[in-house]
């Protein structure tokens, strides 16, 4: 991935969803030949010369200040996982860094604690790590989800299995919110390691197989979830809404613990529940008919 180009292609997104109006800038009499902001108006928001933000937003970022970068960020209204993108992508590039040899990113590893963590959980559990990999999972979280320990290590990636597995059309009861949310965290991954080969071969995948995600990596967005809700179809025990939040690990910033929960006493719960006897007295994936008469 190209780092000039993502911070050109941001900025021309971000720019475009503003009107001047809601810019605080007087309304132009006449029709406007570009949607949102033009760039000197950009650059009139930020303080800058109209030249020096065209450079910015053709990608040209090296030795730009923060002050610059903040006052950009304000002027196209960025929220902070927004601004933080930013922020990553304008990062000036050194000749010695564009020369030097990178070395391999080493694999993550799920500490034995989390391990530990994961078992003492009676609701479903995921460890996410870099470019949405699942690293390790509960039986509960396996059983909500995709029981991914059974795939080949690259395909334990939730944005695969959002996009090119037709299970996850039928699973996630809002999937088109889920894709873009999907989208918008690797976009958020992308900003900070633009250079990671796996995740260019996961883009480039991704682009080839599926219309959606083209569509929608083509936006820019940018989102970091920390809570929220997961409505579901599960396929052996029907509907679910499930709350979660997200944890990060202290030692590993790139390692998450994903715990879902449902609200007491609610079906959710009842059929949580339901999945969880079956989790753990059968290693063999019950039918639905089974999932509806649990064991004793």
């Amino acid at each position: 991935m190209d780092r000039s180009s993502e911070i050109s292609e941001f900025l021309r997104t971000r720019r475009a969803r503003i009107t001047p109006e809601q810019a605080g800038l007087a309304p132009n009499a006449g029709p406007r030949r570009v949607p949102g902001l033009r760039r000197e108006e950009v650059a009139q928001l930020a303080g800058v010369s109209v030249d020096y933000y065209i450079r910015l937003e053709r990608g040209r970022s090296q030795g730009v200040s923060e002050a610059v970068l903040d006052a950009v960020a304000r002027a196209l209204h960025l929220d902070e996982t927004e601004r933080a993108h930013l922020f990553d992508l304008a990062q000036p590039t050194t000749t010695a860094a564009r020369t030097r040899r990178k070395r391999p990113v080493a694999p993550q590893r799920v500490r034995p604690a989390l391990y530990r963590a994961l078992d003492a959980l009676s609701v479903p559990a995921v460890v996410q790590g870099r470019r949405l990999d699942v690293l390790a999972a509960n039986p509960l979280g396996y059983a909500l989800f995709a029981d991914f320990a059974s795939r080949p290590h690259r395909d334990r990636n939730f944005a695969r299995f959002v996009f090119l597995d037709q299970a996850a059309l039928s699973l996630y009861t809002d999937w088109e919110r889920v894709a873009q949310d999907t989208v918008a965290a690797l976009r958020l991954y992308a900003g900070r390691h633009a250079d990671d080969p796996q995740l260019t071969e996961l883009i480039g995948e991704l682009s080839l197989h599926s219309d959606t995600f083209r569509r929608l990596w083509a936006d820019h967005d940018v989102r970091a979830h920390t809570t929220g809700t997961k409505r579901l179809h599960h396929p052996l025990v029907g509907d679910l809404t499930l709350d979660y939040v997200v944890l990060a690990a202290e030692d590993d910033p790139e390692q998450s613990l994903a715990i879902y929960t449902p609200e007491p006493a609610s079906p959710s719960a009842e059929a949580l529940g339901i999945l969880a006897s079956w989790t753990s007295t059968t290693m063999a994936a019950p039918t639905p008919e089974q999932a509806r008469n649990p064991p004793s």
